[in-house]
């Protein structure tokens, strides 16, 4: 069965009991066929009813999933001539998620940070990592990264409050949690947790990166202890799916 067949809900399969929209998964086949030159850049690709009828789905679904493409730039719709590929999906892929010490320390090239809201008295509830002494209070600050005004990532960043009443309001708008806790005079970091899962952008998350209710994201957890045993940091986070690449190096 091609991968055709198993996204479009030939025999043996039936993907509309899938939890993501139609459109959202034709849009990822149709993305992949550019990413490997099934589509090449330059070449104008088959037709809304020509889809429509491989996919065995309505025109309009088709039309929604080929907007999407249009939207990322993947693609463009000339009026009697037909659609055309124009850019490769790894051109989108900006946003590394940083899987090193010096990475987790640097936003971005081009990226902005905007504080969304603020709580001076909070508990993290996601606690991934089982490491360290919870604090008896944390303050948390919700942020969002953009990058060239385009969101790439929200989440929550809870700080022992004892040390979080050291941190300038000026730096939550250009330093990532973790840079700002290695700038505090008197704190020694000794563990750094993180770990990423895949999985679908509810109507929150999907409103505040400016995705389709359903669409792929990397959720993101860390936390951190310092010399004390002290868990004097837990973030909680997602990133949109379609502009991140995760490169590991593997030891032999």
């Amino acid at each position: 069965m091609t991968e055709t067949e198993l996204l479009a809900g030939r025999p043996g399969v039936d993907f509309s009991k899938s939890g993501v929209a139609r459109y959202i998964q034709l849009a990822t086949l149709f993305r992949r066929r550019i990413e490997q030159g099934l589509w090449p850049v330059g070449e104008q690709i088959p037709t809304v009813d020509e889809l429509a009828s491989e996919c065995c789905v309505a025109r309009a679904t088709v039309r929604q999933a080929l907007g999407l493409l249009e939207d990322d730039g993947l693609i463009r719709r000339y009026r009697a001539k037909g659609t055309f590929v124009i850019q490769q999906p790894q051109d989108q892929l900006w946003c590394e998620v940083p899987t090193d010490w010096s990475g987790l320390l640097l936003s971005p090239s081009g990226a902005s940070i905007e504080v969304l809201s603020f709580d001076v008295e909070a508990q993290p509830i996601n606690v991934q990592h089982d490491i360290g002494e919870r604090a008896a209070q944390y303050r948390r600050w919700r942020r969002r990264h953009l990058r060239n005004g385009r969101p790439y990532y929200v989440g929550d960043a809870y700080i022992d409050a004892r040390l979080a009443a050291q941190i300038p309001e000026d730096i939550l708008a250009t330093h990532t949690t973790l840079r700002i806790l290695k700038d505090l005079p008197g704190l020694t970091l000794t563990e750094v947790h993180q770990t990423i899962t895949v999985g679908t952008a509810d109507l929150a998350t999907a409103e505040a990166l400016d995705i389709p209710l359903n669409a792929p994201v990397a959720y993101c957890y860390r936390s951190a202890i310092d010399d004390q045993g002290r868990l004097v940091f837990v973030g909680d986070g997602v990133y949109r799916g379609d502009v991140v690449r995760l490169d590991v190096k593997v030891k032999i």
